[in-house]
């Protein structure tokens, strides 16, 4: 067994390798090379031209032995005979090569590690056959000293970009995964004082603590509106954290549109008189019964009615609809308010991203967290269902959501 090994792997077992064969005293910063291939000979010129360039080097003398040292040595590249003995790879000699190059790239462990093929076949079926098992590159035996280092030494500079991006990826999670995690903790803490807010708020307007002018009223009113809001907005980031997770199940019962539109209408319908907004339902005869979470449903459309009334500057008309479709059901929310400019109807989606101020009607009241419409979109994905927008600026906007009949299983 070579005595060359990284320190953070474990050990293991790694049968027919030459012990100590081209190993170069260079230091342990410079990458190592598994050279494979069953005639000595050949692994002798391998092993001194690559320690002639500055590489530390490990031998094998088969195709099991190859890939027990690709495991276990982990190196920056492999340099692979095609036939050499097979063993237990359950192929033929004249394809362990090929074999231990598949098994080294369908392994998480190992895929990025560079492959290069030397040997005496020079034909296109042997090129094919390496491109088709994974392989990096394809030289003829006996390699050009040049060519082989050049060769080498592009392919170790793009594994190492390789690995740098996957390290960049890496950390980026860690500091989203932190960022999460603080989020959902800010954002779980925001909710007992808000709730105390909304308390105090409503004992206020009860006249709890003594008689209210009408302007106090007033104001206290859209105190608690706005609160609420708040609240709203909170439960959405919480929502998604929990829709991010695909593990979340829905609570799924067989919901009726038009009782489901009807709850929502009446869910709102105080909000409808304070904003002198007008809503009607349509609800066609082929939009059956479908298969949905209830609650989670009608916050999507809490969502895009609190969006409509609050990007308008004037009181609108909404109409909520559903009809039968080849996918299931859709519904329709449909305002006649300010639109929305075509080059935002993705982004809008997408969380904390919103059409500038540029994009909203001017006079438009309250601001938008840049939630609701992830919080949507997640929803109707969970369901295996879709969401998406028809809007011109100054036409209004209609959101359209299509909901399967059938839940997709929890």
């Amino acid at each position: 067994m070579a005595t060359e090994r990284r320190a953070d792997r474990s050990p293991l077992a790694v049968p027919n390798i030459a012990p100590g064969a081209g190993l170069h005293p260079t230091g342990r910063d410079t990458a190592l090379i598994l050279v494979a291939d069953d005639v000595q000979a050949n692994v002798d010129l391998l092993l001194d031209q690559l320690g002639a360039l500055g590489f530390r080097t490990v031998a094998a003398h088969d195709g099991p032995s190859a890939l027990a040292a690709a495991f276990h040595y982990r190196p920056d590249l492999c340099v692979l005979d095609v036939t050499m003995p097979a063993g237990d790879l359950g192929c033929d000699d004249g394809s362990a090569g090929f074999e231990v190059c598949r098994r080294i790239k369908r392994d998480p462990r190992t895929a990025r590690i560079p492959v290069v093929f030397v040997t005496a076949l020079n034909d296109s079926t042997a090129r094919v056959r390496a491109i088709e098992a994974g392989g990096d590159d394809f030289l003829n035996k006996p390699p050009d000293p040049l060519v082989l280092s050049a060769r080498v030494r592009s392919l170790l500079k793009l594994k190492a970009i390789a690995d740098a991006l996957d390290d960049s990826v890496r950390r980026l999670r860690e500091l989203e995964q932190t960022r999460d995690d603080l989020m959902k903790m800010v954002v779980h803490d925001l909710k007992t004082p808000l709730t105390s807010v909304l308390a105090t708020l409503e004992l206020l307007i009860d006249g709890d603590f003594g008689p209210l002018s009408v302007t106090q009223r007033q104001v206290i009113a859209d105190a608690e509106a706005k609160a609420e809001d708040l609240l709203r907005m909170i439960g959405d980031l919480l929502e998604i954290s929990k829709l991010e997770v695909p593990t979340i199940p829905l609570r799924v019962e067989r919901v009726a549109p038009a009782a489901l539109l009807g709850e929502v209408i009446h869910d709102w319908s105080v909000r409808f008189r304070q904003e002198r907004a007008l809503a009607t339902i349509d609800v066609a005869d082929d939009a059956g019964v479908f298969e949905a979470d209830r609650a989670l449903l009608k916050r999507v459309f809490a969502n895009l009615v609190q969006n409509a009334l609050t990007h308008s500057p004037t009181p609108i008309t909404l109409r909520l609809s559903a009809r039968g479709d080849p996918g299931g059901i859709v519904f329709t929310v449909a305002d006649n308010g300010p639109g929305i400019p075509p080059a935002y109807h993705d982004a809008i989606f997408r969380k904390f991203e919103q059409a500038p101020a540029a994009g909203r009607a001017p006079g438009a009241r309250g601001r938008s967290s840049g939630l609701g419409l992830a919080f949507c979109r997640l929803v109707v994905e969970r369901h295996g269902g879709r969401i998406w927008v028809d809007s011109t600026p100054g036409a209004g906007s209609a959101f359209h959501i299509l909901m399967p009949t059938t839940a997709p299983p929890q």
